[in-house]
């Protein structure tokens, strides 16, 4: 059987799958073409950039292909309105937003004929986003990577959503390969999100480093830490994050200047320097964000390969009902 479309609004996806906006500078040109390319939704992740530099990586995606290309864009950044806009100036297709819930982003991409899909973990939310004109809901479950809006898992929370809304819902987080996928389009998904796989692709703009890490990666290695967002997040243990478990990690200023990225922040540490310092290759003072299940990962692959991996393993799945991942899928 071969895997279902996606219909997001007006867009077709040929494949089921939306490639994660990983902040910062992890999804960027380079990866979400590549996703397009496969006939997924490549996305570029927004925040931590400034507009010119989304800018340039929307018209460079665009430039590698003609597949679908979406932004996505934490509402918590001070610059949250002028990078959505300036994508939807840009002609983005779809608009992804997280990290809380913004009521104008809606007349923005509607007035712009631009499919908005937020980020919920709740049914109050996803009804709410409905009744304001999104075009899908992405469900993120407590496996994900990153910022987290729930401690339930997504298998918990997802039948709860479909029941809810009539629009197309995502399921995210610890979704790694295909029988995943099979599973959460059985209990009603329209499609998943995929953040860790990609970010350990050949075409991921982290550093060699950093994916290391995620193939290094044992299940113990994972934890849970403070963002100075106010909410948790999923990372790998580094030097930086025993630092910051320990309440001894540098306070804005320390490493570099702070320079009020966003509209709240606890000021304990700066995020998005951690967060540059790992895409840069620094182990010891980046901040590595990852989903749950990122210790079963074993090897960095072309998106070509993620892809094909992927489609083998749903396909098993629906025609067997019985198969086992490849290794490193």
């Amino acid at each position: 059987m071969n895997m279902p479309s996606l219909e997001i609004g007006a867009l077709s996806c040929a494949l089921p799958v939306i490639q994660g906006g990983m902040a910062v500078r992890i999804s960027m040109a380079p990866l979400a073409a590549a996703v397009a390319k496969e006939g997924g939704v490549g996305v570029i992740a927004g925040s931590g950039l400034h507009v010119p530099e989304l800018v340039s990586e929307i018209r460079k995606a665009k430039s590698l292909t003609d597949g679908i290309i979406g932004v996505n864009i934490m509402v918590a950044c001070r610059e949250f309105k002028q990078l959505v806009q300036a994508a939807l100036q840009e002609r983005i297709d779809l608009v992804i937003a997280g990290a809380g819930f913004s009521r104008d982003v809606f007349k923005w991409c509607a007035e712009a004929k631009v499919p908005i899909v937020p980020v919920v973990s709740g049914e109050r939310v996803a009804r709410l986003a409905e009744k304001f004109g999104a075009a899908a809901v992405v469900v993120e479950g407590t496996e994900a990577g990153g910022h987290l809006g729930t401690d339930e898992s997504l298998k918990s929370i997802l039948p709860r959503i479909v029941e809810a809304v009539k629009i197309p819902v995502i399921a995210a987080g610890g979704v790694l390969n295909g029988f995943d996928i099979a599973e959460m389009l059985s209990a009603g998904a329209s499609g998943v999100q995929m953040g860790t796989r990609f970010a350990a692709s050949v075409e991921s703009s982290a550093a060699d480093e950093f994916k290391q890490t995620y193939v290094n990666a044992k299940p113990e290695d994972v934890v849970l830490i403070e963002s100075p967002v106010g909410m948790p997040g999923r990372a790998l243990l580094t030097p930086f994050t025993r630092k910051l478990l320990a309440g001894k990690a540098p306070p804005p200023n320390t490493l570099s200047r702070c320079v009020a990225c966003l509209n709240h922040c606890k000021k304990n540490y700066c995020i998005i320097d951690a967060l540059v310092r790992a895409q840069e290759g620094d182990m010891e003072d980046g901040l590595v964000f990852c989903g749950a299940r990122v210790g079963e990962i074993s090897e960095i692959l072309p998106v070509s390969e993620i892809i094909k991996n992927l489609v083998r393993e749903y396909e098993e799945k629906m025609n067997l009902g019985v198969a086992q991942p490849c290794v490193g899928s």
